[in-house]
């Protein structure tokens, strides 16, 4: 059985223009880009960068969606968090997030950020909506950084201590 060609959504068009973005910024051509993840283990031509980039618009050319490794290797090689990838660059307005549909762009940054679920505010009862935001938090955080070191995290501390 075949399958058809699985459509590039909100994220990946975001992924593709936040590419082509910090590649340009960076200076870097395409080959150059694809010089430095060779280098860094995640070989993908300039080419495939070309398609991945090309996923930014509704264009019928070929485009090739990222995949976690992908995203990963270039946020690394461009020196970004993956989060820089993954969510629109500009957070003012509303912006569409994959799954979520639309929101507003600091929500989408907050939630990404580990700071808030990205829909809260239909929780009116106050002893209800802290703890869907301790579970989150709990849910969202890794094992190893405390609450005194993510308020280092956001506020531009030291860096996290690891307990």
């Amino acid at each position: 059985m075949t399958t058809g060609r699985i459509e590039v959504g909100p994220t990946g068009r975001t992924v593709a223009a936040n590419v082509k973005r910090l590649r340009e910024s960076r200076g870097l051509t395409l080959r150059a880009l694809s010089a430095a993840l060779k280098e860094n283990g995640r070989p993908l031509s300039a080419d495939a960068l070309n398609k991945i980039e090309n996923g930014d618009g509704n264009q019928e050319r070929g485009v090739r969606r990222v995949d976690v490794d992908d995203l990963v290797a270039l946020a690394a090689v461009l020196e970004v968090s993956p989060l820089a990838l993954l969510l629109p660059h500009d957070a003012r307005g509303v912006v569409e997030i994959t799954g979520a549909g639309e929101v507003d762009g600091r929500d989408a940054w907050s939630w990404g950020r580990s700071m808030a679920p990205l829909r809260h505010s239909g929780i009116h009862d106050e002893e209800e909506r802290e703890r869907a935001l301790m579970a989150f938090h709990l849910a969202s955080s890794p094992v190893g950084i405390t609450k005194q070191s993510r308020q280092k995290l956001e506020g531009g501390g030291d860096g996290p201590s690891l307990d």
